[in-house]
Formats: structure tokens, C-alpha cells, sequence
């Protein structure tokens, strides 16, 4: 039997890992689309962890989960596509997909789905999951705070598993939940209802999704990858559509706004301090 490397033990000269856990296919593209390609571009090793297929997802006819002709196997195969097509822009090295059903979001009778990831106990979730981190042994660990970033159930799950999953590893990893801190967040919002008020539309009550500024531990400069984070937000067209808050913004003023992705540190094995540039920082 191979003896486990102890954190002491652990060769930071080796190639360096990063692992994400995402809920969805698209949502690796949304809070981590600039980080995985600038990684890779530094020569980390880029693993994306999707624990369902999406088939609560819009259908090719933009037809929601309710309607009686909405085909949620259709979906997660259209998604599957585009999740590749994204995976590939990205640079990503590895995609795993832990194959749950997708839950829906809250209240939705999606959630009671004894097939759906928000019914798998959250052992058996992550005793999978483990498998992949003991495979991979990740110095860096991406997911989602308790509360799922905006209180998806699959969201909140990728949360629980992932951070049930490291207590069986034989060493600390460093773990990141996404975040915006709620100055960006409430600048992002006030621009948005002026410009629908300059367009005549409603401006829409946005729940504040923001993180306290304080809290944020990590700020990631990704400027340089920010148009391929624009591109797999793209390639998931069946889901983000030419209406949704990015894609309004066209390309060029997206490279120019969304160039930081924003982290909160879970756990901290190199007794980290203030806000790091690197995601690595510890570790390089």
C-alpha cells in the first residue's frame, strides 16, 4: 500500500493543481471562466468537477422545466455539447462529471426528485467526489459558500459535499467559495436598472448576492483571459441567452468590466493573510 503524502510531504515544485466543483454546466464559465484558462496559460493543471447535467435548464424552445413539453434528458444532452465546447476554450484539463440530476431551483418539485442531486445524501456525493480529489490532489479547491453564492439547493450541495469530501484527504488543501463584494455587486446593479430605465424597461428588484467587502480574501486579475471567459459564457447559448446580463454587455465592454473574479477562503493551511493576487499564493 502507497504511503499518503502528508502536507509537509507535499512537493510544491511539482505540477500544481487547480480543482473547481461546479453545480452546472455554464457555471464554471460565470464565477471561474477567466481563472481556469489564466491558470492554465501558467501551466497548472485545470480540473472542472460538474456534479449535475442541467436539466432543469431552458429547452432549445426556451421552454421552462414546468412545461409539458419541456424534455429535461433533450436538455442535459444539448448541454453536455455545450459544456465541451466550454471546456475546450477554457483550457480545461479534466472534466468530470459526477452525473446527479439537477434539483431545480428552491421550492421547485424538481427538489424532491429521488433522482436529483439535492436527494443524494451528502456521503455518497462525496465519496465520489473524493475519488477525483484523491486522483488529482489539488492544492487549490473552488466552490460555493453554505448558501450555494445564491441559494440554489445544487449549489448549496456542491458546497456540502465538497467540503465533506476533503475531511478524508491526508492533507489541507486550500479551499475558495466565488464571491463579489457588495461594493462591485451594487455598482454592477445600479448600472444595470439605468440602463433600463434609459430603455424604457422595468427596472427588476435583484436580490443582493454581494459578499462584505472585508470577507473577500482573494482578487484575481484575469483581464488577459476575460474574452475567453465571454466566449464559454457564448457556448452556452441554449442557457444564456442574448438577453441575459452578459451577453447585453457585447464582448468589448465585458472584457473591460468583468476582469476580476473574487474568492473567499475557506480554509487556510499556509496561514495566508489579507488578499491574495494569486490563487496559488503559499504554494509558488
Amino acid at each position: 500500500m502507497t504511503k499518503p503524502i502528508s502536507l509537509e510531504e507535499f512537493d510544491v515544485t511539482e505540477r500544481l493543481t487547480f480543482l473547481a466543483v461546479h453545480a452546472h454546466p455554464d457555471d464554471e464559465a460565470s464565477s471561474t471562466g477567466g481563472l481556469f484558462p489564466l491558470l492554465a496559460e501558467q501551466g497548472v493543471r485545470t480540473v472542472l468537477v460538474t456534479c449535475t447535467n442541467g436539466e432543469c435548464g431552458d429547452d432549445p424552445h426556451g421552454n421552462k422545466p414546468e412545461h409539458d413539453d419541456h424534455d429535461g434528458d433533450a436538455v442535459a444532452a444539448l448541454r453536455k455539447i455545450e459544456l465541451d465546447r466550454a471546456v475546450e476554450i477554457l483550457k480545461i484539463d479534466r472534466l468530470a462529471m459526477l452525473g446527479y440530476r439537477d434539483s431545480g431551483m428552491e421550492g421547485w418539485d424538481h427538489n424532491n426528485d429521488p433522482r436529483s442531486f439535492w436527494q443524494t445524501p451528502v456521503t455518497d456525493a462525496a465519496a465520489v467526489l473524493l475519488e477525483i480529489l484523491r486522483e488529482e490532489r489539488p492544492q487549490v479547491i473552488m466552490t460555493y459558500n453554505d448558501f450555494g453564492f445564491y441559494g440554489h439547493p445544487d449549489h448549496i450541495q456542491a458546497h456540502r459535499i465538497t467540503m465533506e469530501a476533503i475531511k478524508s484527504l491526508d492533507y489541507e488543501p486550500t479551499v475558495y467559495f466565488n464571491a463579489i463584494p457588495k461594493a462591485v455587486f451594487r455598482a454592477w446593479r445600479e448600472r444595470m436598472r439605468e440602463e433600463q430605465e434609459a430603455n424604457g424597461e422595468a427596472a427588476e428588484d435583484e436580490v443582493d448576492f454581494g459578499t462584505a467587502d472585508e470577507l473577500i480574501a482573494a482578487a484575481i486579475d484575469v483581464s488577459a483571459t476575460t474574452p475567453l471567459k465571454f466566449d464559454a459564457l457564448v457556448a452556452h447559448a441554449s442557457q444564456i441567452t442574448e438577453d441575459s446580463f452578459w451577453m447585453k454587455m457585447g464582448k468589448e465592454r465585458f472584457t473591460q468590466t468583468m476582469n476580476t473574479e473574487w474568492f473567499v477562503r475557506a480554509t487556510n493551511p499556509n496561514n495566508l493573510e489579507g488578499v491574495v493576487t494569486d490563487i496559488f499564493a503559499g504554494y509558488r
